[in-house]
């Protein structure tokens, strides 16, 4: 049986302005690439890379599955979110690297 870790992942910018919300199954290089700008896309064009919010679980088809319910949600519903597990809206990959 593969064991393996999946990630559904909030990533905001300076100003909290923009939300995105990511799976991955390497929560690290994924946030990296993030903050590197490896990919063109949204979160480089609204400069994204900051880590406020993850969950971890062991099934994909449910990290796909929450993932799919937080970008149907509210963003109100997003801030309650993180508000609740990260009320200062630190950075969660700071020490990452």
């Amino acid at each position: 049986m593969d064991l393996r870790n999946y990630y559904v992942y909030i990533l905001t910018n300076k100003y909290h302005q923009v939300l995105y919300i990511g799976v991955t199954n390497d929560l690290e290089r994924r946030v990296l690439e993030h903050k590197n700008k490896f990919n063109r896309g949204f979160t480089s064009n609204y400069k994204v890379n900051k880590s406020v919010y993850f969950e971890q679980t062991d099934d994909v088809g449910e990290a796909i599955a929450r993932e799919k319910q937080l970008k149907g949600g509210s963003r109100k519903d997003k801030i309650n979110l993180i508000d609740c597990d990260n009320p200062e809206w630190n950075d969660l990959s700071e020490d990452w690297f």
